[in-house]
């Protein structure tokens, strides 16, 4: 009996209800009166609710058992006695026996169900002992995982791959040969501080697996398996998705974009883009307003990094500038001209302008007056210098006057000069591109202050860079012109409608 409450236990609770059902079929269908006793009962109720004057008292008489309520008999009735109770024991017996028979089915069916033949039965057991084990052996998987368990350790400073690893308490040995292992050498043996290895090992405190975030979407997985370590990387998927910001200057252009939420890195790249036709350093007014749409990349829905700006609108002083960035990977106004012009409007991000130009300034230091024939851009000492266009370097040094300089040529009709720096990053004879860095802003040779002294020189004629007319690049290709013309309909629609959703918004 108790090796059958222990099965019992050991059965799904499914099972467990469906048996409990059965038994308490069974022990109704035993407990339920016999056909006799139906019988005999039946009789009794007859003979006590109908008054028939030709049955006789202690004579037992056959009784349908399919029993139903008799009429009243007729006192008209002509039949005679005889022959109504030879119809009456006829009918009775007929009656009995088809009640006999429908009894001896139901009966027979009953017993079919509760029968069960040994070889069903030992098949039941059978079934029961296969579930029992395949829960005794999840119940060993589950604490064989267990055993391998995943402690994980943050790099502190100085630490090392085999001090981590002595920490973990792996062996010299196992730092052999995971460094052996191709990604492993490159990223585990540069480890810094503040990231996390994970480690995990089996019951015998040998490692198992270890894994290591190389970025925010790609894991170093190192596995031992046989006494052999197998690497691989794991690769989140990147889901772009497309985000609008639009902003009001109200003092400067820096302050409207960072407190709209943008990027140090995407307002530099906006000026960048803009940076041909608006110098956002002077010519930003009150009033000034912009919008653009940009990527961002997530991975299982978490936030990874701003991705590239695929279309933008900016209105400084009532004019309108748009740009769109097709798939070679430039900006072209709405209807395919080039953002991008033969030379940078300045050639480094400066504070102000300390001089402009001016054919009769007079001198700060010498006070003569003497052609400035340049621009004074002011900035922290240190501050990038770009190259205002693609061009050779025609000339690189120093003297008591220009200080360190720059002198680049970029065809036979244009040349700028770049004066003061405090560092050269170029020599003579070198080709740059336009925005290459050539050097840092500087105070050396005969100046009162750190800036940029920036000149623009078209055939032999010195130029105002900040008022001249600069020549552009070329617009969309041909070839190309309707595909960026659909392209171009779609991002300025969905950035006007992104534009009026936040206008209704306010």
């Amino acid at each position: 009996m108790a090796k059958l409450l222990t099965l019992f236990t050991l059965l799904p609770k499914a099972h467990q209800i469906t048996l409990s059902l059965l038994v308490i079929l069974t022990t109704f269908i035993l407990m339920f009166p016999s056909e006799d006793a139906q019988a005999s009962k039946q009789t009794q109720l007859m003979s006590q609710s109908t008054e028939q004057p030709d049955i006789e008292i202690n004579k037992r008489y056959a009784i349908p058992l399919a029993f139903r309520t008799p009429t009243a008999p007729n006192n008209n009735d002509n039949i005679d006695a005889e022959k109504s109770d030879e119809l009456l024991s006829k009918d009775d017996s007929d009656n009995t026996i088809s009640g006999e028979t429908a009894d001896d089915e139901a009966f027979a069916q009953h017993l079919s169900m509760l029968q069960t033949s040994s070889s069903d039965i030992d098949g039941m057991i059978n079934d029961i002992d296969q579930q029992v084990a395949n829960q005794k052996a999840k119940l060993k998987q589950e604490v064989a995982n267990d055993d391998n368990s995943v402690e994980y350790y943050e790099v502190v400073k100085g630490d090392t791959l085999g001090g981590l690893f002595s920490r973990a308490g792996l062996s010299a040995k196992d730092v052999y040969d995971i460094t052996q292992l191709p990604l492993a050498k490159k990223n585990l043996l540069k480890i810094m501080p503040g990231e996390e290895i994970a480690i995990s090992k089996n019951a015998q405190g040998e490692l198992q697996e270890l894994t290591y975030r190389m970025d925010k979407v790609s894991t170093l997985v190192i596995s031992h398996h046989n006494e052999q370590y197998k690497e691989t990387v794991n690769t989140k998927e990147i889901e772009n998705r497309t985000s609008f910001i639009t902003a009001n200057i109200k003092s400067n252009f820096w302050n409207a974009a960072a407190d709209a939420g943008l990027s140090g890195n995407h307002i530099m790249e906006l000026a960048n883009i803009f940076g041909w036709d608006v110098d956002f350093a002077l010519d930003i007014r009150k009033g000034d307003h912009f919008s653009l749409l940009f990527e961002q990349e997530y991975a299982d829905g978490q936030f990874l990094r701003n991705g590239n700006i695929l279309a933008a609108e900016f209105f400084n002083q009532g004019e309108r500038y748009t740009a769109v960035r097709y798939t070679d990977g430039e900006y072209y106004s709405e209807d395919g001209s080039s953002m991008r012009k033969a030379f940078l409007r300045s050639p480094v991000d400066f504070k102000y302008v300390s001089s402009n130009f001016n054919p009769r300034r007079l001198h700060p230091v010498t006070g003569q007056i003497k052609a400035h024939r340049g621009v004074d851009y002011v900035a922290a000492i240190g501050t990038p210098i770009k190259a205002a266009g693609k061009g050779k370097v025609v000339e690189a040094g120093y003297n008591q006057f220009n200080g360190n300089y720059v002198f680049i040529k970029h065809n036979e009709t244009y040349t700028t000069k770049y004066l003061h720096l405090t560092k050269r990053k170029v020599n003579r004879g070198e080709t740059v591109k336009q925005g290459q860095i050539i050097g840092t802003l500087g105070k050396t040779g005969r100046v009162t202050g750190a800036h940029l002294h920036y000149e623009f020189i078209v055939n032999g004629v010195h130029r105002n860079p900040r008022t001249i007319d600069l020549p552009k690049s070329m617009p969309i290709d041909r070839k190309e012109k309707n595909k960026f013309t659909a392209l171009s309909k779609q991002l300025m629609a969905q950035l006007k409608s992104n534009q009026q959703q936040q206008l209704a918004s306010n």
